[in-house]
């Protein structure tokens, strides 16, 4: 794992812009740093490496290719790269310099080109390609956007990173903040690509290649995977075996994705929570291994946020080697002003401080960490997979003027006090019930299943309400543009999660936290073999009778007595709304102050104040929405 920059343009002196541009992401990759430039093109490529596969020199970058016509810089791993090195030496004679995975890539490309070799690669990747011939340079993104890739220009000047503060060294940078992005971040807890919090700055999509010819201005971008393909193709060709056929299918594709994910010169280990997802990985592993696998997980003394007991119970199963720490409040709160430098443009998903401190805990003792997720958004995972068209068949039953006085009656209490009134009568699949009729509320109005979801996942409804001067960007959720067509709308919903929600939030939460501490994530379930699956098996095999992930969950089993993993699911959360009332108040108090919002200009000062004092009143639990509105404050002042 890595960070990468650079630059097309002509400014006075290459080598301290590259190396301040590579010191800017030294925490992606703290073992070496290697710039390369021509003056004569015009072009600069800065590296950071984290010495992951060949820890040599070999696999210094920038890297040239044996024809010296290709240098890259690359920020990933391939998985199968010796795969396709058996594959290149069929061809023809290979010398190779060493076995890093960036030279089986480049020797790929000079074989194939860049298309096909990243739709032979599996693995996770964001990547720079110079062309010396045809002096034109390629970056791309991996199929699900596992590894991050801005791009932009800065005073006509082309510019690329793996974070937004390594763009930020380059010469002059000023380039204003962009009110329809915070519009989407107020909605969406982050920004979704194209877009970022900056003008004229962007985030390459996932599965996408993007070029640039050093004499001209106009950049072609095309994708070389899409989640839609995938599922098209998946449609076209569905799993048509019994059910145990299809558990023992998925066993086999995940147990290879686990098994190739797993090649390390580095000590490895895994997350664990004690949940479906990070279990499955993890008695994948520890079936694969002679040796005892390290697992990680975090406690938190408030119960409902304690996922550590259960871990902790399948570690012990399984026979792991087991790390556990317990964190306090305070460890807590001391994450939360490194957050605006950790995730370099406003992100505010609040699990982002657990994630922060298992990957600084893991860190202590592995440079490598597997994780369960994209388990549910491929599997079936969400309630609102279970429930989504049942609760819109029934709503819409209802006259608009009736949902919104059951709206309006919803918001008239507390979170907490509907917890109170209806938590002791309700299942235990309804743990936070309050939080749950508050999103129901927010749905009343669902005029599609489409828009359903899309309210569903906005945590802002109407963000231009929170903001001046603002409009907000249309998304794939409210464009015109039909797709899945041939999904039903449960499957339409997890195809639109793993393109947004996945990417935008869970990999970028994820890739964050980890790189911050040098720690290198790694995701199984985005093999492309078990993505191809997940899109091909019926949604029987994936919810069955209102049991999620029951394919994946009848794999566990094999592993794990099915006692051992049924409990409601939690999330990784942290007790926000009690912490902004309490010791995060005189900190949020001077965020939201009134006359530092008028003078900043981004906010509806009067709005914003009112949801504020609302919630410290505990008249109302404003703290998702605030959380928001605060993690971009944060960020302001840190930038």
């Amino acid at each position: 794992m890595c960070g990468i920059a650079g630059y097309i343009g002509q400014i006075s002196n290459p080598s301290d812009c590259l190396s301040q541009m590579a010191q800017a992401i030294n925490h992606r990759g703290p073992d070496n740093r290697g710039i390369w430039s021509d003056e004569r093109a015009s072009i600069g490529l800065a590296h950071a490496r984290l010495s992951i596969l060949d820890l040599s020199s070999a696999g210094h970058q920038p890297m040239h290719s044996t024809s010296n016509n290709y240098v890259m810089v690359f920020n990933g791993e391939i998985y199968n790269h010796k795969d396709l090195r058996l594959e290149l030496e069929s061809i023809s004679n290979r010398n190779w310099l060493g076995h890093s995975d960036t030279e089986t890539l480049l020797s790929a490309i000079e074989e194939w080109g860049l298309e096909e070799t990243l739709n032979k690669a599996k693995g996770m990747f964001a990547l720079a390609l110079w062309d010396k011939n045809s002096k034109r340079l390629s970056l791309a993104r991996d199929r699900i956007g596992e590894k991050p890739l801005y791009y932009g220009w800065v005073n006509e000047q082309f510019v690329f990173a793996s974070e937004l503060k390594s763009i930020k060294k380059f010469p002059e940078f000023n380039n204003s903040i962009d009110r329809s992005s915070l519009a989407l971040f107020l909605r969406f807890n982050s920004i979704p690509a194209p877009h970022s919090i900056y003008e004229g700055i962007h985030k390459l999509e996932p599965g996408h290649i993007l070029e640039l010819h050093s004499d001209s201005k106009k950049l072609n971008k095309y994708s070389f995977w899409s989640v839609e393909d995938i599922y098209e193709k998946g449609f076209m060709t569905q799993f048509s075996g019994t059910p145990s056929d299809a558990v023992n299918k998925l066993e086999s594709v995940l147990s290879n994705a686990v098994s190739s994910q797993m090649l390390s010169d580095v000590p490895l280990g895994a997350f664990l929570s004690g949940g479906v997802d990070s279990s499955s990985i993890v008695a994948l592993m520890q079936s694969q291994s002679n040796t005892k696998i390290n697992t990680f997980s975090i406690g938190f003394n408030a119960k409902e946020y304690d996922e550590a007991v259960y871990a902790g119970t399948i570690a012990k199963h399984l026979g792991t080697n087991h790390f556990e720490k317990y964190v306090t409040d305070r460890d807590a709160l001391n994450v939360i002003p490194s957050l605006p430098e950790i995730y370099d443009e406003p992100f505010a998903d609040s699990s982002q401080i657990p994630t922060y401190l298992v990957s600084q805990f893991a860190k202590q003792k592995v440079t490598v960490a597997l994780s369960g997720d994209a388990g549910d958004e491929l599997f079936g995972g969400y309630n609102r997979y279970v429930f989504n068209e049942k609760i819109f068949k029934r709503i819409t039953k209802a006259p608009i003027l009736i949902r919104k006085l059951m709206s309006k009656t919803i918001f008239s209490m507390t979170e907490e006090n509907w917890n109170r009134l209806l938590g002791r009568v309700m299942s235990k699949r309804f743990a936070n019930i309050g939080h749950k009729l508050y999103k129901a509320a927010n749905v009343f109005s669902s005029k599609s299943t489409r828009d359903l979801h899309f309210k569903l996942v906005s945590q802002i409804h109407n963000p231009t309400d929170w903001l001046i001067n603002s409009k907000e960007y249309k998304t794939i959720f409210n464009d015109v543009t039909e797709r899945f067509v041939e999904l039903n709308t449960t499957e339409q919903m997890m195809a639109y999660d793993l393109m947004t929600y996945l990417p935008t939030d869970i990999l970028t939460k994820v890739d964050r936290a980890a790189m911050s501490v040098s720690l290198e994530t790694r995701v199984p379930f985005l093999d492309p073999d078990v993505i191809e699956f997940s899109a091909s098996l019926p949604i029987k095999f994936k919810i069955n009778n209102g049991v999620t992930k029951w394919a994946l969950r009848e794999v566990l089993y094999k592993y794990v007595p099915k006692d051992l993993i049924e409990r409601p699911k939690m999330g990784f959360g942290v007790p926000l709304a009690e912490w902004l009332r309490g010791p995060l108040k005189d900190w949020a108090e001077s965020l939201l102050d009134e006359k530092r919002l008028h003078q900043e200009g981004f906010f509806n000062v009067e709005f914003v104040r009112s949801k504020w004092l609302e919630h410290l009143s505990g008249k109302q639990n404003w703290h998702h929405q605030l959380w928001n509105v605060l993690m971009f404050q944060a960020w302001l002042e840190n930038n």
